[in-house]
């Protein structure tokens, strides 16, 4: 188990590479608000709010992080500016670590639950089959059995690019016509995987959240489909947000969160923006873990969240 926990050289070379951005976009404005002060009081205070915010930490979880470090100067009476990077750094592994979310032991699944059912939502967009695709390698990859499922029949682009990941990766991609119900595909795809002995399956979705009602209708319809198949199922609901995409991610984990029983996440693009904060937002304010973080176009790309590991890189090792 220990080999599986091993965060590689190359893993945390990908995740600096991933959150330099972001790094820089944080740093470059926490130098501007310290230039010429040595003392930590309400004005620095009040542009390391500014900061926190313009970098999409949210605004919850900025105040909490702006509450605990004004205690820490109160308390404290004089301190440095040269302290507040160590003394964020703190705040921040300390929020992480506080909803008592352990982080999962690498691309894992359920030995109690086979085939473990893993249902992918989130709007157009947000890299939800390339996520599938990059699972479903990562899976294999772990000596599992992998099914796919096209169930986001409105888009002819998503079940191709489906297709061409099974291809790419070498699992079955189960699929009808444009069209079809979205939860027949499920069923197909479950029954198929049932009878094959396989060990996971992921469904894709449609996410058009233009059309609210309809959408968390067809998810429910399709989870009602797949517990006949498999009681139980699907034991992951897996919503996928792009991180590029700042507060617009926020909203989207509420409306999700709220229609439907999400219980993971993956924020995806990490790699092409400074709104890395938004992670650090996420996964404070809701009780779902966020167990995925994508930081590349490349098929190793898509990483565990590791709270400890993306503090460390964001701050520096030390």
């Amino acid at each position: 188990m220990g080999l599986f926990n091993f965060f590689s050289k190359e893993k945390k070379e990908t995740l600096d590479k991933g959150l330099s951005k972001t790094k820089e976009g944080v740093f470059s404005k926490l130098a501007r608000v310290v230039a010429g002060k040595s003392k930590v009081g309400d004005e620095i205070l009040d542009d390391l709010e500014e900061v926190l915010i313009t970098s999409d930490v949210g605004v919850e979880t900025t105040l909490r992080i702006i509450e605990r470090i004004e205690k820490r100067v109160s308390r404290d009476k004089y301190v440095n500016t040269s302290e507040l990077k160590s003394m964020l750094r703190e705040e921040i592994a300390a929020l992480l670590t506080e909803n008592n979310i352990e982080d999962v032991p690498e691309f894992t699944i359920a030995t109690d639950k086979k085939p473990y059912v893993i249902m992918v939502v989130g709007v157009n967009g947000v890299g939800k089959t390339t996520t599938i695709g990059k699972l479903a390698y990562q899976f294999k990859k772990a000596g599992n059995s992998v099914y796919l499922g096209a169930a986001d029949t409105f888009r002819a682009a998503a079940v191709e690019q489906l297709v061409i990941w099974g291809e790419r990766v070498g699992v079955p991609v189960i699929k009808q016509k444009m069209g079809s119900d979205p939860a027949s595909v499920a069923f197909d795809t479950l029954s198929s995987a049932k009878a094959n002995n396989a060990d996971v399956v992921i469904i894709d979705t449609a996410g058009r959240l233009h059309n609210k009602i309809n959408l968390m209708n067809e998810l429910s319809k399709i989870k009602k489909v797949m517990e006949k198949v498999i009681p139980g199922a699907p034991h992951e609901v897996l919503l996928v947000l792009d991180g590029s995409t700042g507060q617009n991610a926020f909203e989207q984990a509420k409306q999700f969160t709220a229609a439907t029983e999400v219980n993971a996440l993956a924020i995806t693009k990490l790699d092409g923006t400074a709104k890395g904060g938004v992670v650090i937002g996420i996964s404070d304010q809701f009780k779902t873990p966020v167990k995925y973080i994508g930081l590349g176009e490349g098929i190793e790309d898509l990483q565990i969240f590791r709270r400890k590991e993306f503090v460390d890189s964001l701050f520096g090792d030390e």
